[in-house]
């Protein structure tokens, strides 16, 4: 049973805009509450605008009840997900739903202001006409949450200390939320694929490598927000090349796509998929060789936290050598009764689970609060 005093209207109100629950009883059912409460929290977004009743629902025996529905006035949220070279923006409404996305090219090498001024122009335009009550963002970095703030990035020069959240929020007046971009890739995936799992991890596999790890339904993002910071650990077989954190032998100078993009001289990570599904055999070899050495840390992730799902994200999963490649070492190095049962995919959400799951935080931040 929920207590009655912290049951708050932004529970209802997401209840209302998953489609989870239609009505006041089917609220007060899935709550846990008093219809009395469920009748007070109600009034409350009837009075703000944001659900209306119309309509009868079906009897169970007694009055049929009013419907609720989400009234969103045309108002978005939008989520960011900026990559090292790249913003792709994903504009969904109040009930979470995906309703268009578009890349930019933008270069994190500008430094925090320019680069989110030129993302806020960015935001208006996606939006057009459509009222923007939130902005959610990830970012290629760990970030202080609360200050939403990012916190000695590797791989984002001169970011350090840059309160993203603080900076975007003054160049267009809404609420942000800013988190890791392989986080909000976790709850993006996890909300729209697998809902039905407790435990999940993902793991971004872009020019750097990511991880989001997702327990009892929800995101462990550790003391300090860098929980499944992964990218940084320690492989024999990266001797002692140097990486960027400042360490040596890290698994992001050997198996990131930076560190395949430097092997093979490509111009971008879409060109390496395109060498791999061509056939070419140095591009396989290597791919196939990085997928080994992901498979060796997620080995000790996988018994260590024992999710029911490892979820392989970004333009790397793509490249089918490099999935298969994982897989095996997942089956032949976890204890087999963390893996007998574990599903190993890619994102069924695609390029798109980061701005979903930038979306989706947005809401849940300051919209359904």
């Amino acid at each position: 049973m929920a207590s009655e005093e912290l049951t708050s209207a932004g529970q209802v109100l997401r209840l209302v805009a998953e489609g989870t629950a239609r009505s006041r009883a089917d609220l007060a059912r899935e709550l846990g509450v008093a219809a009395s409460t469920v009748s007070l929290r109600v009034q409350e977004l009837l009075d703000a605008g944001l659900v209306a009743e119309s309509g009868e629902g079906e009897s169970s025996g007694g009055r049929r009840p009013r419907l609720l529905r989400l009234c969103s006035n045309g108002a978005v949220v939008v989520g960011v997900d900026l990559g090292s070279h790249h913003a792709r923006l994903g504009v969904l409404d109040l009930g979470g739903a995906l309703l268009e996305v578009r890349e930019d090219p933008l270069d994190l090498a500008l430094g925090p202001a320019r680069t989110i001024g030129r993302l806020a122009e960015a935001i208006r335009e996606v939006a057009g006409d459509r009222p923007v009550r939130a902005v959610g963002i990830g970012v290629p970095g760990p970030v202080d949450v609360p200050l939403g703030r990012v916190v000695a990035p590797a791989r984002m020069p001169g970011w350090h200390g840059a309160r993203v959240r603080e900076l975007l929020a003054a160049e267009l007046d809404v609420p942000v939320f800013a988190d890791n971009d392989a986080n909000l890739m976790a709850l993006g995936e996890h909300a729209r694929a697998h809902r039905d799992l407790d435990h999940l991890v993902l793991v971004k596999l872009g020019r750097g490598i990511g991880c989001g790890v997702v327990v009892n339904g929800g995101l462990h993002r550790g003391a300090a927000g860098c929980a499944g910071d992964i990218t940084h650990t320690r492989v024999p077989e990266a001797g002692e090349r140097p990486c960027s954190c400042g360490n040596t032998g890290c698994l992001e100078t050997v198996a990131s796509g930076a560190a395949l993009l430097g092997q093979l001289g490509a111009e971008d990570l879409d060109q390496v998929v395109r060498l791999v599904a061509d056939g070419d055999p140095h591009a396989t070899t290597l791919v196939r060789t990085a997928g080994r050495h992901i498979g060796g840390v997620l080995a000790v992730v996988v018994n260590f936290t024992n999710p029911q799902a490892v979820v392989l994200a970004g333009a790397l999963a793509r490249a089918e050598p490099l999935v298969a490649a994982v897989r095996s070492v997942l089956y032949e190095r976890c204890l087999p009764v963390a893996s007998r049962n574990l599903l190993i995919t890619s994102a069924v959400t695609g390029a798109d689970a980061g701005v979903l799951g930038a979306g989706l935080a947005a809401l849940d931040a300051h919209v359904y609060r």
